[in-house]
């Protein structure tokens, strides 16, 4: 008897200048694999989160019905805390996670209505919405009194991640990184979203298919990544709000910042004038995909070290010789 097929779900991302589309999985109700299944379909086999993060917590938020997914690693330095894009999980950062541990505790959540977050309403993925969550999460972790916080957003959570910095309701939040997502070409790319959706695979007979698929299909480029990420991933809508008025909005938040990019060709005007005036770093990532994290994890990681390094963020905020300095204060 054949297995029952794995329906395809939306997803962000392929690091095309023209669009931030692609389509992610659902893990759930996989059925039993055959006994016996290929050597090439043995290579998308899953692979558990526990190699490369250290826990997997369960974060209620008080007061409601919300319990949000948090896979963490690492146990000294500040806390670099990743937010995913639209259709990925927590466990896009995963091999990124494995080689910042060492150097940084790395906090990497499951947004509302992906991964194994539960919430009172999954569909409701406004920004403030987003943005509520996120910032509940980090004081329900760590009250009033948080260890330094670098933001880390890919794509949706990019937008995430500048909305919870310019709200300033984190204090300790000393450094913001936007990976891959410019206001104008991610607007511009809404327009020919479903078009491209309506093309995309809408079954797979296993959930290796699906793996195999994800890398195959361009959306993904290093296969352990897609062989510990995809499996987790979830339906999403899009949304308008996410990313208007995103450059401004980053260019005003009062911490240091870095944009990673896929590509040359990203900057929109605002971006281009900031960048010109020196309000913060731009690296470009060669021969990567739009999950930069997943396709390159070792220089994803290096750059945000570097970024901890070069700004002098401890696990308390700037360390200044004879003074810590918060932001904020």
């Amino acid at each position: 008897m054949e297995p029952a097929p794995l329906s395809s779900l939306q997803e962000e991302g392929e690091g095309e200048p023209a669009g931030e589309e692609s389509s992610a999985f659902s893990a759930a109700a996989v059925p039993p694999r055959p006994a016996t299944h290929s050597h090439s379909l043995h290579k998308y086999a899953p692979l558990d989160w526990s190699a490369y993060f250290d826990e997997e917590r369960s974060v209620a938020i008080p007061g409601t019905d919300d319990v949000f997914n948090v896979y963490t690693a690492g146990s000294d330095g500040p806390v670099v805390f990743c937010l995913h894009g639209g259709g990925y999980s927590g466990l896009s950062f995963a091999l990124a996670a494995r080689q910042m541990k060492d150097k940084a505790r790395v906090v990497a959540m499951d947004l509302r209505g992906h991964g194994k977050s539960t919430t009172s309403n999954d569909l409701d993925l406004s920004i403030e919405t987003l943005t509520n969550d996120v910032i509940a999460v980090i004081r329900t972790m760590y009250g009033d009194s948080s260890p330094a916080i670098i933001l880390v957003g890919h794509s949706m959570g990019g937008s995430v991640a500048v909305h919870v910095a310019a709200r300033k309701e984190i204090r300790n939040v000393h450094g913001l990184v936007v990976v891959d997502v410019v206001e104008g070409t991610a607007m511009a790319s809404l327009v020919h979203m479903q078009k491209i959706l309506s093309n995309r695979a809408q079954h797979f007979p296993s959930i290796e298919k699906a793996i195999e698929w994800s890398v195959k299909g361009g959306s993904l480029r290093n296969v352990e990544s897609a062989r510990v990420s995809i499996p987790s991933t979830l339906k999403y809508d899009e949304s308008r709000e996410w990313y208007e008025g995103l450059s401004d909005k980053f260019l005003s938040c009062p911490v240091q910042k870095i944009l990673l990019l896929a590509g040359t060709d990203r900057l929109d005007r605002a971006l281009t004038i900031g960048q010109m005036q020196g309000k913060f770093q731009m690296v470009v990532v060669r021969h990567t995909g739009h999950a930069i994290q997943e396709d390159v994890p070792e220089e994803f990681a290096s750059h945000i070290l570097n970024f901890i390094s070069r700004n002098k963020i401890g696990p308390n905020g700037v360390e200044i010789p004879g003074l810590i300095k918060k932001w904020g204060r």
